[in-house]
This record gives structure tokens, sequence and C-alpha cells, in this order.
């Protein structure tokens, strides 16, 4: 069994293909295929189910990846520190949406004078997967919003914490917060996130059933949708930050009650610790800057992790 073997095979996990694999090794696919079944000789079972099209790893093939991507993971760590390449390279990183937008790319050009020999390769996507992400090592860290349970060899510190914010038309700023969702249309953000589900909480806790006009899955068309004059709704204030004042109306929900904290998951031991705390130390300057602290000292508040 030697790296370039187990490099394929996790490969060929993370495209569900040989095929796919072969792109990211930069192998042919019959090239691909030796290599697993030099593996499979080497170990004494088969890894693939030869029966499926396309070819894909069976129950002991999953087995394996599990394991083999943290041997891949610890010798490119090794290597990097060995070498010296610590600062250099690509840092993978991801990011939640609503901070990908503004902040992700501030905290990246504060980097550049730190780190110039180093690039960067952004992952957008939800909290649950891209932590996933950097356990398996496909990601180095990742921005997220805060969670019950961080797995086994991570670790999560707050970079900010923001109120969620009630966003109307600007015509409509002289109503009461009960008064915006009783009696205007509802623009309701809609995706499996804890922060949706925390907003109908918060909504059924104050008995309102809004009005429902339109539903979507992504803050910016939630942000558009009112800006439009279509209704209210109930967004997270960094999303606010580049808005258009002058046609939009914004107060803190239930008098900044709500808020959720987002911040950085890393490996525990990690190659690229030097480049995370500079990383770590821009998202914090920047978020302070735009007025999102890491933490607000609030007992009162009530979080939203999503």
């Amino acid at each position: 069994m030697d790296m370039r073997q187990l490099q394929t095979i996790v490969a060929v996990a993370d495209a569900g293909s040989l095929a796919g694999a072969a792109a990211i090794v930069n192998l042919t696919p019959s090239a691909v295929s030796q290599q697993i079944q030099a593996l499979e000789t080497h170990i004494g079972v088969e890894l693939i189910d030869r029966k499926k099209r396309p070819r894909q790893l069976n129950a002991r093939g999953q087995e394996l990846v599990r394991a083999a991507r943290d041997v891949v993971q610890t010798m490119a760590e090794v290597q990097m520190v060995v070498s010296g390449r610590k600062t250099a390279g690509v840092l993978k990183f991801g990011a939640i949406r609503t901070v990908s937008m503004q902040l992700v790319p501030q905290a990246f050009a504060k980097m550049r004078p730190q780190f110039p020999d180093l690039a960067f390769e952004l992952t957008v996507g939800m909290s649950q997967a891209l932590m996933s992400d950097v356990a398996a090592g496909r990601l180095d860290a990742a921005m997220v919003a805060e969670h019950v349970g961080v797995p086994a060899g991570l670790t999560w510190s707050t970079v900010l914490t923001e109120p969620l914010v009630l966003l109307a038309p600007s015509t409509e700023r002289s109503r009461s917060d009960l008064s915006l969702l009783r009696d205007l249309p509802f623009i309701r953000y809609a995706t499996d996130v804890p922060l949706a589900r925390q907003i109908e909480t918060e909504l059924s806790r104050l008995s309102i059933t809004p009005r429902q006009i339109v539903v979507t899955n992504t803050m910016p068309s939630v942000v558009g949708m009112v800006e439009a004059g279509l209704g209210v709704a109930i967004v997270p204030k960094i999303v606010t930050l580049d808005m258009r004042t002058d046609r939009l109306h914004t107060r803190p929900f239930c008098e900044g009650a709500i808020f959720r904290r987002v911040g950085l998951v890393q490996r525990q031991v990690s190659s690229r610790s030097t480049v995370l705390v500079g990383l770590r130390d821009a998202l914090i300057e920047h978020a302070a800057a735009i007025g999102l602290q890491p933490d607000d000292g609030s007992e009162a508040g009530m979080s939203v992790r999503a």
C-alpha cells in the first residue's frame, strides 16, 4: 500500500466514479482502475462494486476511505512542515453565503501582505456541510454559524455576533414590529438550516402567522424582494450592510434579543495554524469595523445556529 493508492481511492469517493477520480489525481481512468486493483490485492478484499455503473466503492471501500483521509491529510501536512511551505500554496476555505460576499474577501485582502505566496480557494455552502468538509480534510477551515456540537478533532471559535433585524420598505418605518409582521406580506427564507427554523419559532412565539407572498432560499434575494416593495422579512444584520438605505428600513428584531454567532472551525492539529491565526485576526478586525463584535456580552440574547 502506498500513498498514491490511498489518494486515488479518496478521489474515487469524492468524485463518485473512477472517471471523475482520474481528473482529480491526473491519471487515466485505466490507471485509476489499476491503482485500485493493486490496493485490493495488497489488503486482500474488494473495494469496488463492479456490478454498478458507474463503478462505486462498496462498504469496505467506504470504510477504508474514512481511515485513508486521515493518513493522506497527515502526510500532506507533514510534507508542508518539512518543506517550509506552511504559509504558501492554496488555503482551501469554506464560508456560509452571508459572510462570503464582504467579510471573507476583505480578510483575504488583509492577509496578502503577510502571506504573499498564499493563494485562496473559497467554497460557499451550508454550515453542516462545510464542517464535514473540514473534518474530512477537504477544507483547511471554514466560517460557519454556531453549532451545538463540533465533531471530535475540530475547534470552533467566535468571530462575530450579529442580531437578526426586521427589514421593511422605508415607507413603513413608523409601524411597530407586530404591525409590520401582521399587516404586510412576508418574504420567507426557506432553507434547511436552523436559522430559518428559528425565525419560524420566534414568529410562532409572538402568535404571528404572516401573510406569505414570496418564498426564497438565499438572503440576497430576500433583501431584493423587500427592496422591490413586496413585503417584510427577518434577516441577519450582515446582509443589510450594503443595502440602499433610501429604500429600506431596518431595526433589531425583538429589540435585539435574537442573534447568532458565526465563527471559524478548523482541525485541532493543522500545518496551516499560522495562516489560520492570521485569518481569524483579519476576520475579527473587519467584523468589528462593520459593527459585528465577536461577542456582545449579552446574557439575555438567544443564539441562532444556521
